[in-house]
């Protein structure tokens, strides 16, 4: 077994592995954050997205050692008693039907609008490329960025 220091969400987090564990491994089954989701296991579809030091990552094909000391965000991070300007988005903009892909593109989007507060339809769309949605489209869910990013805007002013 291999210790692990995390900070998780804002907590510290000890945990004991196995040297093979993914981070998507520890996230759901040793620390019970289900939010992040178990897609492909190839790094191909985005459903277990969450932010590794404020970049998101494929949590799937991520190694858990490798985020030893590092800081990560999930979506129950982002979750509080109201959902965040993303999250409504999407709802708002009918950009969520089965909501398998939604954790993942969530927090692809906070990604994105903390570092580009103010994106382009192009790109949200180059931001989005690593997550598949079967049921929605993305036309909905690009809508709901760009409305996000004017929520953030009208905030900073």
């Amino acid at each position: 077994m291999i210790e692990l220091k995390l900070t998780v969400n804002g907590r510290e987090e000890r945990v004991s592995i196995e040297p093979a564990e993914t981070l998507l491994d520890v996230l759901r089954n040793r620390l019970h954050l289900t939010g992040t989701k178990d897609g492909c296991r190839e790094g191909e579809c985005g459903a277990c997205t969450v932010l590794l030091d404020g970049k998101p990552i494929d949590a799937c094909i991520y190694a858990a050692q490798a985020a030893n000391g590092r800081r990560i965000e999930t979506i129950e991070g982002l979750s509080g008693e109201q959902l965040g300007s993303v999250q409504r988005r999407i709802v708002e903009a009918s950009g969520v039907q089965c909501g398998y892909c939604t954790p993942g593109i969530v927090m692809t989007l906070t990604a994105l609008l903390r570092e580009h507060p103010r994106p382009d339809r192009q790109l949200v769309r180059a931001a989005l490329s690593g997550n598949l949605c079967r049921c929605t489209g993305y036309t909905q869910i690009v809508d709901a960025a760009l409305a996000a990013a004017g929520d953030e805007a009208r905030v900073e002013s």
